[in-house]
C-alpha cells in the first residue's frame, strides 16, 4: 500500500519502527540532521490502525540529546512498550497512521481556567503520580473532562490535591 508522503519527522518514526521490528535495536540518527532537529524537546509518537489508538509512548521533556533520537527512541516505545496494546508486529506497520508531537517546555498553572484541551496539553503530577494528556483529541470538549483523564490516568482521586501544566506541541502527521 503506497503512503502518502510524510514529514520527515514522521518518516523517521516510521523507519525506526521498521528497523527494530525487522533488525532489532535502535535505528542510529541521521548523520547529518536538519538545523530543528538538533534541540532538545519533548515527543510522543502516536500509533493508530484503522482510526483506533495502537500505541502511545513519549516524554514530556527530553530524556536524549536531540529531537532526532526521542523521535527514535519513544517510536519504538509506542510500537512494543505501551502497556495497553501487545507490541505492534510487522503485518501491522505498513496500514499505521503515525503521528509525532513535539512539546513545548510545560508551565505551571493555577487552575484549570488557564487550560485549552484544543491548543494546550495537560500534565497533572500528585508526588510520584503524573498523568498526560496531548491537546486536540477529538473525545475531549473541556478542560474539566481533560483533567479528569489525566487524573485517572495517574491513578489519582477527582479531590486529590494536584499541580497542573500545560504545554503545546507542533503535530506532524
Amino acid at each position: 500500500m503506497a503512503h502518502e508522503p510524510e514529514h520527515a519527522v514522521v518518516a523517521l518514526a516510521r523507519q525506526s519502527i521498521l528497523h527494530y521490528l525487522t533488525d532489532g535495536g535502535l535505528l542510529a540518527p541521521p548523520c547529518e540532521l536538519p538545523s530543528e532537529w538538533l534541540k532538545s524537546a519533548g515527543v510522543f509518537v502516536s500509533l493508530k490502525k484503522k482510526g483506533k489508538l495502537r500505541g502511545c509512548i513519549g516524554t514530556c521533556l527530553p530524556t536524549q540529546p536531540n529531537l532526532a533520537c526521542e523521535i527514535i527512541q519513544n517510536a519504538v516505545h509506542a510500537a512494543i512498550a505501551d502497556p495497553r496494546f501487545p507490541p505492534l508486529t510487522l503485518v501491522e506497520l505498513d496500514g499505521l497512521k503515525i503521528s509525532v508531537d513535539v512539546l513545548t517546555c510545560p508551565e505551571k498553572v493555577d487552575g484549570i481556567v488557564h487550560l485549552d484541551p484544543q491548543r494546550y496539553g495537560v500534565i497533572v503530577r500528585a508526588g510520584p503520580c503524573v498523568g498526560v494528556l496531548l491537546p486536540d483529541i477529538p473525545e475531549v470538549a473541556s478542560a474539566e473532562q481533560q483533567v479528569a483523564i489525566a487524573r485517572r490516568k495517574a491513578g489519582l482521586r477527582p479531590d486529590e490535591p494536584v499541580e497542573i501544566y500545560r504545554f503545546e506541541v507542533m503535530r506532524y502527521q
